[in-house]
């Protein structure tokens, strides 16, 4: 409690300098089939109630010293990244939108130069959002102890002292103390994921540490190096802020100038090239939840070393993950297995394979399945809707409408629809004309009818949406006019 309170009084005296820079892009593929494209890993609830994204933001509360947070995301998730932020009472400095993906540099850049523009002298705390630490004590002592390097022009990052020989990470050769410091240290080197062999020799040296993807340095410092380093990446990223603009709350990058910057990590461009990267070791209970076998290393078991999550049970069983999102998942007799099943899809594998997932997803997208990229749950900016039957020339989905939000009024050229409220109220435009439903109550739309949906009330509105026709693909929506700037 005393290493919380002594860090928090120092944060707070460079409350006006510490910006949290969250990167959530990516989409990716080593925790499916629960991570999907439309709804990643950072998104979430993995180690908590709370999504891995929440976490990452409420480690740098205002309380403790840190300004709103700056965000930086793939456009396809902004919805549910603003709603995330409004379900902590958190409302970011900016949310930056990545036009298309372009790795950490990029999107470091872009958050670094909208941050300079306000304050030269600005200090960033880069954190990726889909991390878990478990000892948020030590995260703040470390980052009072990176402070003076950063301030003096340093790239700190945080080296976590291994407790094992871990191939899938990154290693960093730690080199001798700063000038002054007791715990900060020059960088030798970095290191890409070593075989097994290697990692061993690292973690038995005690110089090497594992690559927590976490920096601590001035917005001015990184663009400077950029510009040295990778001058083509910082103009391209320099003309994506320039040619920017603001869209609902958001800041949309310019696409075209964002797609010609080089698709290359922090450390890759940068980390790996400066003179100026220091690290700072720290034990945090940290873990970047890389797999479903890594997730056993930051939960509790039962005992048994199995890790239960929804409604499972499991009989002679030992070491294994278990996860079902929305049936009975029963499990006899098995060690070391990891089962995870969602609404429409499940995955078997042995906990020492699950590295394999992504190839699996691989097989399904070069078979256009769509697996891989969304649940049968779509997430709109208004709400939601599930399919939840489907079969020739009929089609039944579960909405969800959020409260005072309304869908686009649309029309379709191959499909009719026939709504029936099941809880809230509703209210439709049909062709020019309003009618209010009720609970129990249904309309409905014709082929081509110019129609709208709303929630008037102050509770989520639940109905169920029958489709029939010939063609029944969600590009059979011609929208007329749209609160969310979609076409």
């Amino acid at each position: 409690m005393n290493a919380v309170v002594e860090s928090s009084s120092v944060l707070e005296q460079r409350a006006f300098q510490i910006h949290p820079v969250i990167l959530a892009g990516g989409s990716g593929t080593r925790l499916w089939p629960l991570s999907r494209t439309a709804y990643p890993k950072q998104l979430l609830p993995l180690v908590s109630e709370r999504s891995l994204l929440q976490q990452t933001v409420e480690r740098n509360q205002a309380a403790l010293g840190f300004a709103p947070p700056i965000l930086v995301c793939g456009d396809e998730h902004r919805f549910l990244i603003d709603d995330q932020m409004t379900a902590i009472g958190v409302e970011p400095q900016q949310i930056i939108l990545e036009p298309v993906g372009r790795n950490t540099a990029p999107a470091l850049a872009v958050a670094a130069l909208l941050l300079n523009d306000r304050d030269t002298d600005a200090l960033m705390l880069v954190q990726p959002a889909d991390h878990a630490i478990g000892d948020l004590a030590s995260l703040q002592t470390a980052v009072r102890a990176g402070l003076p390097a950063a301030e003096a022009g340093c790239l700190v990052t945080f080296g976590i002292a291994p407790d094992r020989p871990e191939p899938g990470y990154g290693y960093i050769k730690g080199g001798p103390l700063l000038e002054g410091s007791d715990h900060v240290r020059s960088v030798d080197r970095f290191i890409e994921k070593p075989d097994r062999n290697a990692a061993k020799s690292y973690v038995d040296s005690g110089a090497y540490f594992w690559n927590s993807g976490i920096f601590l340095m001035r917005a001015s410092r990184y663009l400077e190096e950029l510009r040295r380093l990778h001058p083509a990446m910082l103009e391209a990223c320099e003309q994506a802020v320039s040619g920017g603009q603001s869209d609902l709350g958001f800041y949309r990058l310019d696409a075209e100038a964002f797609r010609a910057a080089p698709s290359l990590s922090i450390d890759h461009a940068v980390m790996e090239h400066t003179d100026r990267a220091a690290v700072v070791p720290v034990s945090m209970a940290w873990s970047d939840l890389g797999s479903w076998q890594a997730l056993r290393g930051v939960l509790p078991d039962d005992g048994a070393g199995n890790i239960v999550n929804g409604d499972v049970i499991a009989r002679d069983v030992k070491n294994c993950y278990l996860r079902s999102e929305d049936k009975l998942l029963a499990v006899i007799g098995l060690e070391d297995v990891v089962v995870v099943s969602t609404d429409d899809a499940v995955l078997v594998a042995r906990a020492d394979r699950v590295d394999e997932v992504s190839q699996v997803v691989e097989q399904l997208r070069l078979r256009n399945r769509p697996e891989p990229l969304s649940h049968r749950t779509c997430y709109r900016p208004w709400g939601s809707y599930a399919s939840i039957d489907a079969g020739d020339r009929f089609q039944v989905k579960r909405i969800t409408v959020k409260p005072g939000a309304r869908l686009s009024l649309q029309k379709h050229f191959h499909r009719a629809e026939h709504w029936v409220v099941v809880r809230g109220t509703a209210l439709v435009e049909r062709d020019g004309e309003s009618t209010l439903l009720r609970e129990n109550e249904s309309i409905y739309i014709p082929i081509g009818a110019a129609h709208r949906l709303e929630n008037p009330g102050k509770l989520p509105l639940h109905l169920i949406e029958v489709q029939s026709g010939a063609y029944l693909g969600e590009d059979d929506i011609v929208r007329l006019a749209d609160n969310y700037g979609r076409c």
